[in-house]
């Protein structure tokens, strides 16, 4: 594959309407930037008059200072623009051009789509052209979503907590909805559909029955009316055994007719208030989550049944299968695959299986999942986490974008070529429905995001939603731009840091495929070492089984045969430790702590290395980072600088603890001129924090 705001207290004054000069630069406005003097400064003629052609012209209006020639904004259909013969069949519903053209004798800028959602998309394209440096003489651009659900997954919960949430409560204010709706709820989608994502999971997958009463439903009403204009749907999770909770039901056995009746009824409710909503999310038979396998019933039972429910409304059912159960010895990374490939082709056709991107959970480093590309009669919809719940939380400098590209860019050994991507966007196998998730890394701090970097990982999810073809490094590049300006000093450096970030956090985390090594519950801070929790698979010591002779989990046929899941030329890849990538090699294999390496040092040395060069990366983000203290504005230099700091004592942190455990397994010593840790195990081992933010309840 070519991979080529202001919320100015009481008087809450949209950020969509507010010139950012009037406000110290907290970083509220994300990469939606512009000067006060540029308001009002072009020549717009907008053909036509919708609620979401009127915001594709104030968009423009906000955004742009000036442009030669004038621009002409119009669906397709718009009178006048037929003898343009603009051949827009392949843009879809969403999908936008953006050309010089001469209209009624005068050359124009046309953008157009052939919806008004295309135009907005197209106006927020130029606005992203020209704020990297783009020229509007010319210019010739086109473009159409690949993958048609591009979906936020908010894990927030209705007391106003967010699961794994690290920037903040809850953007939704459930209290005071749905009488008052936040302006910051506008910003929220303005955001969102400057880069095309078209759909939001209002709460929690782990969800509570309540979000389906007549209550909630208006709540989500108010939100669902903000973000239509925006081209947004909203969605919501469910509880699988709300019938029995709400309805009063003894049962919720999905092969019951009085089951699917309620689900009906309930989907009809929602419906009457909400005449776009998207559809359902469900986790279930997950981590204590109910569902159809209570009832002897399978997924596609449950999920069929929830899809016959929306099916006249035109809903859709994302339905998780991110399942393992602690009854089950198999190998955690197998069950998933094991459950859901024998039901392929038995979902209803308005159902997406939702896969994550690996097969354990958002690990620094994961293989991709095996499902890609083993059911080919099945919709895919590909799961990526946004939030940093195993890369650092909100503080460390983690850019997933070249997570997200590694994933994609897999190929999956199925068909000739074949990559993950194939496979989400339809393409693999011509499937009308394609979608991609990412849980939301968003709440009510000022930056949204907890960070400004954060930010830059909900704009990747957004980009590559649209089009997974493009290159992590390109997707930076516009984002450090629209963020902190064209100056290619500030461009080159900031894009630099980010690109290696990711792999840092691999390293000073666990290189080699390592994985699950985190203290649990809050999956703050190391702690390899763990081994006393109930179910086997909470434990790291599940996932390393590092002894004296060795470390890693065999997952080829002498072990789990996780191995065998995967498509033949991969599997076979996989098999030997000799072929399988040494950044995998110890998630597929268990291997001496001797072993020669690519470059002749023992496994061990190398392990040792990798942790200091992580620290040493984080080490030369910090003196990047300050070379641009006179070129960034001060609040978010310092905030950043902050965490970088915090990242590299944590860093270090999870350098010390995981080699002063290592050292206690294999009783080797550290390679000569190598810093020992700081502190003994037991110091590590005796470090708590009850506290931790964006804990599960």
């Amino acid at each position: 594959m070519n991979r080529i705001r202001l919320l100015l207290g009481a008087l809450s004054i949209p950020l969509a309407i507010l010139p950012i000069s009037a406000h110290a630069d907290d970083g509220y406005a994300l990469w939606l930037r512009t000067a006060a003097s540029s308001v009002g400064q072009i020549n717009i003629k907008r053909l036509g008059d919708t609620p979401t052609l009127r915001l594709a012209e104030s968009e423009l209006r906000r955004d742009i200072s000036a442009v030669t020639p004038p621009i002409v904004i119009a669906t397709t259909s718009a009178p006048g623009l037929q003898p343009l013969h603009l051949a827009a069949e392949d843009l879809g519903d969403e999908g936008y051009l953006i050309r010089n053209v001469t209209l009624d004798g005068q050359r124009v800028l046309l953008i157009a789509g052939n919806s008004d959602r295309g135009v907005l998309y197209g106006a927020f394209a130029l606005i992203r052209h020209l704020a990297a440096g783009g020229k509007a003489d010319a210019l010739s651009l086109r473009s159409s979503p690949k993958v048609k659900l591009r979906v936020l997954n908010h894990w927030d919960n209705l007391d106003g907590s967010v699961e794994r949430g690290y920037a903040g409560q809850s953007l939704w204010d459930w209290w005071t909805l749905p009488d008052f709706r936040d302006p910051r709820y506008t910003d929220y989608a303005r955001a969102n559909a400057s880069i095309g994502i078209n759909g939001t999971v209002l709460n929690n997958v782990n969800a509570k029955a309540d979000s389906l009463t007549p209550a909630y439903i208006a709540k989500a009403a108010a939100l669902a009316e903000v973000f239509r204009p925006w081209g947004i749907r909203v969605y919501l999770s469910v509880r699988f055994s709300a019938p029995i909770e709400l309805g009063g039901l003894k049962t919720a056995d999905p092969r019951d007719p009085a089951v699917a009746a309620w689900w009906k009824a309930k989907a009809d409710e929602i419906y009457r208030a909400i005449p776009d909503f998207g559809g359902f999310l469900v986790k279930a038979n997950s981590e204590g989550q109910p569902g159809p396998r209570d009832y002897g019933a399978t997924h596609a039972d449950g999920a069929n049944m929830l899809a016959a429910a929306v099916r006249d409304h035109g809903g859709i059912v994302m339905w998780r299968a991110f399942v393992y159960a602690e009854t089950d010895p198999e190998d955690r990374a197998k069950q998933a695959y094991t459950g859901f490939k024998p039901l392929d082709g038995k979902f209803a056709d308005n159902v997406l299986v939702q896969v994550k991107n690996g097969a354990i959970d958002f690990q620094p480093r994961e293989p991709f999942h095996p499902l890609f590309g083993a059911m080919p009669r099945t919709p895919l919809m590909i799961e990526f986490q946004i939030t940093k719940e195993y890369l650092g939380f909100a503080t460390h400098l983690a850019y997933l974008g070249p997570l997200f590209t590694e994933t994609l860019d897999a190929r999956t050994g199925q068909k000739s070529g074949e990559t993950v991507a194939d496979v989400v966007d339809g393409q693999a196998e011509h499937h009308k429905l394609s979608g991609m998730a990412g849980v939301a890394n968003i709440g009510r701090d000022r930056d949204w995001s907890g960070s400004t970097f954060n930010q830059a990982n909900w704009y990747a999810f957004g980009r590559l939603a649209w089009d997974p073809d493009l290159s992590a490094e390109a997707i930076a590049r516009a984002w450090v731009a629209q963020t902190f300006g064209t100056d290619p000093q500030i461009v080159d450096t900031i894009t630099a840091m980010m690109m290696g970030s990711r792999e840092a956090v691999v390293d000073y985390t666990g290189a080699f495929g390592l994985a699950h090594l985190m203290a649990t519950g809050h999956h703050y801070g190391p702690g390899p070492w763990v081994s006393e929790l109930a179910r086997p698979e909470w434990n790291p010591v599940y996932y390393h089984r590092a002894d004296a002779a060795g470390i890693g989990f065999d997952r080829t046929v002498s072990g789990s045969n996780a191995v065998g899941q995967y498509a033949g030329p991969v599997a076979k890849a996989f098999a030997k430790p000799e072929t399988t990538p040494e950044s995998m090699l110890l998630w597929f294999h268990h291997v001496s702590w001797d072993r020669r390496m690519a470059d002749g040092q023992t496994l061990w040395t190398n392990l040792v290395a990798r942790y200091d060069r992580g620290v040493a990366y984080v080490e030369q983000m910090q003196r990047q980072w300050d070379s641009l203290r006179d070129r960034i504005d001060a609040e978010r230099w310092q905030k950043t600088a902050t965490y970088l700091a915090v990242q590299e004592r944590e860093a270090r942190w999870w350098r010390d603890a995981s080699l002063a455990y290592w050292m206690s397994v294999n009783h080797r010593p550290l390679p000569s001129g190598v810093r020992p840790p700081e502190h003994d195990l037991a110091w590590y081992k005796a470090q708590q924090f009850p506290y931790a933010p964006g804990q599960a309840h």
